[in-house]
């Protein structure tokens, strides 16, 4: 491992297991693939009372119900939200849900008011206003990232390759794949230099500038002049936009790096199945860039799965495989703040939108915390979907009225679907199995008003 010591002790899961498909990968260091179950020791706000379980005590979950990329886990998510009673319930409400039995769904991006989602079938999805708008199709590859740029959406594949496309400017529902990275003719001019190929594995020699296993992340830098790309071949690379040139592949983990975001004034975060995050330093050289290993942020056996950072770029928040979310805080020099724990199984993915943060977990449910300072509370806890949340996105309520911090977050799963929901800032949080004590009843408005939102969690099958 480049800039720290290596992790002692680790074990891969064979190839055939089923992490690689659900979209990280993700070790458990004992070589038990049964429930990673969320720890209780450790400092900061334990919220693992939420409880995501309902099978009997007298008949345990076997181990392949309880694993985390099981979408049949033994969770009657209906009958718990039945049995509770009114005021256990959240005021961020259930929208509705997108449907369309094309594989799970592995990515999601919101941009002005359209949705587009990646599943395992090759397919873009366009949505507007809660239906079907447009589509595109890659030739292979299922859509393990999507992002949008200024005028281009950039789509990551389990081929390794990046897709460039573009929406017509006559029709704003034709998409055309303009390009895909790096450029064929980038690839076979280095391809004639012996000097470009590198080891990538005993005996395996490839292009330095492209990817030889699945895309796992994409993320622009501040200004979206820079494409990030993270693979599971142990890489990110960087490419420039205005010329779909790449500039610099990093070696940056002894495992697959599963998230990778920017912030922070240029710093680079990387999340791999090593257990580490890392901090990487971006510098500008000439017409390139050049990128030097800072720091680890955290070095633990479980997989890092998920990374984000908060609109202000003040708290960057990692999720793993233990079923925690751990964050940093900026104004402290990136020392820790803590740790978040909702979830019963692996955090898969991390969003923040205004003072809010969203966790989705392979334990089927989506924790909604909120920042108060350098603290953090939950303030509700979102169930429906009957399979792991693998995706999140967010963008701003346009039907808002009142000036109240409103949010729609949708949430991509395993199950094929995706849910949108309308979750506020100014929402009281709930108390869950009479354990009210264990967090604040009343919160200080994030805006003017309070909350408008009522209602309970909807479940749709």
């Amino acid at each position: 491992m480049k800039g720290s010591s290596s992790i002692q002790g680790e074990t891969k899961p064979p190839r055939g297991h089923g992490h690689r498909g659900h979209g990280h990968r993700i070790k458990n260091p004992d070589g038990y693939n049964g429930s990673l179950e969320s720890m209780n020791g450790g400092s900061g706000q334990d919220y693992s009372f939420l409880n995501f379980e309902s099978g009997s005590s007298e008949q345990p979950a076997s181990p392949i119900s309880k694993s985390p990329w099981s979408s049949h886990a033994n969770l009657d998510l209906d009958q718990d939200l039945h049995d509770n009673n009114d005021q256990e319930f959240s005021h961020n409400v259930l929208m509705g849900s997108l449907v369309r039995e094309e594989g799970h769904i592995y990515s999601l991006a919101a941009s002005q008011e359209l949705l587009y989602t990646g599943s395992a079938s090759k397919n873009i999805r366009v949505w507007k206003n809660q239906k079907e708008f447009s589509g595109f199709k890659s030739n292979s590859g299922l859509v393990k990232a999507i992002v949008i740029g200024d005028d281009q959406i950039f789509t990551g594949h389990q081929d390794g390759k990046i897709r460039i496309w573009k929406v017509s400017t006559k029709n704003p529902s034709v998409y055309r794949r303009v390009g895909s990275l790096p450029k064929f003719k980038d690839y076979v001019k280095s391809s004639m230099k012996p000097s470009n190929y590198v080891e990538v594995r005993r005996n395996k020699n490839t292009i330095w500038l492209k990817h030889f296993d699945a895309i796992s992340c994409l993320s622009l830098n501040e200004d979206k002049s820079l494409l990030y790309s993270a693979s599971w071949d142990k890489t990110f690379k960087i490419w420039r936009i205005s010329d779909s040139k790449c500039l610099e592949s990093v070696a940056a983990h002894d495992d697959a790096v599963n998230s990778l975001v920017t912030g922070l004034d240029g710093l680079v975060f990387t999340g791999s199945a090593d257990g580490t995050v890392k901090v990487w330093r971006r510098e500008t050289q000439g017409k390139g860039t050049k990128h030097f290993f800072s720091q680890t942020l955290l070095k633990q056996d479980s997989a890092v799965t998920a990374l984000t950072i908060n609109p202000e770029s003040t708290i960057i928040y990692s999720g793993s495989s233990d079923a925690l979310v751990n964050y940093w805080l900026k104004d402290k020099q990136l020392a820790h703040g803590g740790i978040l724990k909702g979830h019963k199984l692996a955090v898969l993915c991390l969003a923040t939108a205004g003072s809010l943060v969203f966790s989705g977990s392979a334990d089927m449910g989506i924790c909604v915390w909120r920042r108060l300072g350098a603290d953090h509370i939950c303030l509700s806890l979102l169930t429906g979907h009957t399979g792991p949340v693998k995706c999140l996105a967010t963008e701003k309520d346009q039907e808002l009225t009142s000036g109240e911090a409103r949010w729609i977050l949708y949430s991509g799963s395993l199950d094929k679907s995706v849910k949108m929901w309308r979750v506020s800032e100014n929402t009281p949080p709930v108390a869950w199995n009479g354990c009210a004590s264990s967090m604040p009843l009343s919160l200080p408005s994030s805006s003017a008003g309070s909350s408008d939102i009522h209602g309970r969690i909807s479940v749709h099958n």
